[in-house]
């Protein structure tokens, strides 16, 4: 019998951690240094070769830029923290991750474990402050490794959960002591591959999805519906392809959530761009049109939870019945526990997107269609774009005038943008850019909607432009959301990064005081209540390594025109910052279609 010498594979915990995270194409790590991870961070400065430790201004931001850097390198973004605080600031960006389906895993240090309970400095495990806790009620999966033998398991499982679908937030504590400890041989994995511990999610329900369709092709106004859990599946060239291919084959509209604006090109003819909050006019239209015996008959939903935001297309009319329509309404999504529950469905599919899209774009080829029915379905679509704007105002959106009105901004994004990246942060940044955005692939329009922190927008731009540091990465921002995370700007500048920020200036946290004045008038009362000191914004970008302009208030849409366009040049030949200030016009405001609140709507609520 032979023998077999081959030396047992070793190494410490922190350096098993970086093969998984090399052999999961990670060489960025976003965060801020601490005495908890002290073996981590010197295992990251011995293989500075591969890893660069990206060290940023705030652990929420460093949160917003993993998250940032997931979605447009299709990864995993990590973040890197000390224990105690440090890991408290990152959570906010990760529930945001978790809410969002972005695969970002926060790593954060733990006190040694003989500490546990003695009052150590930061100790985030046996005392008020429980972390891992805190985690795993916030997070899909959370892990305390408390030996170097679980460490494989523990953060296989991370991985696996973070990056199968639907891809997830996960979190892993990670003790100092345990950390610098070699993980024994016998549990040391003998290979560190992916394919060895998480699977490929690809499975539907082909019986179903042949219903599916017959329910889709039979009827005279049949619409897809999809949400942010089909951005996956379409982000392959070839399926969207193939997706458009049959929709144009059997005249099949197609609407989109909020968070999944543009995920279909939305200047294809059979496209009623994005539904919900700050949404096209053409879905109402379609869906009910003044003669009731034309409403729609069949709702085909991927991958949308048909959450508040989803299916309100004004904050009067929540979860709107328009959405139901006369025969089949199909919810299909990978997560049981959403279908069915907002909306009454005649069919619900537990399925992978992409997987069911295959199945239904096979079946169909074999099928010939009507093409008289065709041809009065693509008419009807027509029509409605032909007879109605799809913005509220048309008027607004091609103003050139002075203040610069936001809508316009949007157009001239439209303009500019042409490739790339666009982050929408939280406020009225929102409404003006899915009320006034067109978004073709392949531009990708980035928000965060499921939670809607101020900030996402303002820290994912630069883990976006790193990601694609070839195309623009551009940020849609307002002013307090900029002074929340503004201090990432210099993260860029020490990192090259010519990241955009497109800041909305009112010098006012603007959706609270016009919605508040629309609720509970009269709005004379909110005028100058939540003023935010009026800073110079350009003045402070430029203190943090940016170039940067204010579009003045006397200045119309073509100055802002200017400054974007120097800014997409001098981004990219000088791998700088770019903020471009914007003191809007303050009289106008999104369509988010706000009510009037009563006394008795007031104690309703409470």
């Amino acid at each position: 019998m032979s023998s077999n010498n081959a030396a047992a594979p070793c190494g410490t915990v922190s350096q098993l951690l970086l093969a998984y995270l090399k052999a999961e194409g990670v060489d960025k790590v976003f965060g801020i240094p601490g005495g908890a991870a002290v073996w981590v961070m010197d295992e990251l400065k011995k293989q500075s070769d591969h890893f660069n430790y990206v060290i940023c201004r705030h652990e929420t931001g460093a949160a917003y830029i993993a998250d940032g850097y997931a979605r447009v390198s299709g990864g995993l973004g990590v973040v890197l923290t000390t224990s105690g605080p440090g890991a408290t600031n990152a959570l906010t960006g990760a529930m945001n991750a978790q809410a969002s389906c972005s695969p970002v895993m926060v790593i954060t240090g733990e006190v040694a474990e003989q500490y546990y309970g003695k009052g150590y400095l930061q100790e985030g495990t046996d005392a008020k402050l429980d972390v891992h806790n805190i985690f795993q009620n916030a997070l899909e999966y959370s892990a305390l490794i408390s030996s170097p033998s679980n460490f494989p398991t523990l953060f296989q499982q991370a991985l696996r959960t973070a990056l199968s679908l639907p891809k997830q937030a996960t979190h892993i504590s990670l003790p100092n002591d345990v950390a610098g400890q070699c993980v024994p041989a016998a549990s040391y994995p003998a290979t560190v591959k992916p394919t060895t511990y998480r699977p490929r999610t690809a499975c539907t329900d082909p019986a179903a999805m042949a219903d599916t369709l017959k329910d889709l092709i039979s009827v005279k106004r049949p619409l897809i519906f999809l949400g942010n859990g089909s951005r996956e599946a379409l982000s392959h060239p070839d399926r969207l392809k193939a997706f458009t291919h049959f929709v144009d084959k059997f005249g099949i509209a197609v609407m989109t959530t909020p968070d999944a604006k543009g995920i279909f090109p939305e200047s294809h003819a059979m496209s009623l761009r994005n539904y919900g909050t700050c949404g096209s006019a053409w879905p109402e239209l379609y869906m009910r049109p003044t003669d009731r015996a034309e409403q729609f008959e069949t709702l085909v939903v991927m991958g949308s939870s048909l959450g508040e935001l989803a299916t309100s297309p004004a904050a009067s009319d929540l979860y709107s019945t328009s959405l139901e329509p006369t025969k089949h309404f199909v919810q299909i999504d990978l997560d049981a526990n959403v279908i069915g529950r907002d909306f009454p469905i005649t069919r619900g599919v537990v399925a992978e997107i992409g997987a069911s899209i295959d199945v239904l774009c096979e079946q169909a080829a074999k099928i010939t269609p009507d093409e008289a029915a065709v041809k009065a379905r693509k008419a009807v679509v027509a029509q409605i774009k032909q007879s109605t704007p799809a913005w509220s105002n048309a008027a607004w959106r091609d103003s050139e005038a002075a203040p610069v009105n936001p809508a316009a901004m949007m157009r001239v994004v439209n303009e500019l943008v042409h490739e790339g990246h666009i982050f929408i942060d939280a406020g009225n940044c929102v409404g003006w850019s899915l009320n006034n955005l067109v978004i073709d692939p392949p531009v990708r329009y980035h928000s965060a909607l499921s939670m809607g922190p101020m900030g996402f927008g303002v820290g994912a731009v630069i883990g976006g432009k790193m990601a694609a540091p070839k195309v623009p990465n551009v940020a849609i921002v307002g002013d307090g959301a900029f002074m929340m995370h503004g201090a990432e700007v210099s993260t860029a500048a020490q990192q090259r990064v010519g990241a955009i920020w497109i800041v909305l200036d009112d010098n006012d946290l603007a959706m609270v005081s016009q919605g508040m004045a629309q609720l509970l008038p009269p709005a004379a009362q909110w005028e100058d209540y939540y003023k935010i000191g009026r800073p110079d914004l350009a003045l402070f970008s430029k203190g943090l390594g940016a170039n940067a302009i204010t579009v003045q208030h006397d200045e119309g849409t073509d100055a802002f025109r200017k400054a974007l366009k120097e800014a997409l040049h001098d981004a990219d030949q000088h791998q700088r910052p770019q903020v471009i200030v914007v003191r809007i016009d303050t009289t106008v405001a999104p369509p988010y279609g706000w009510g009037r609140l009563t006394p008795a709507d007031c104690c309703k609520q409470g």
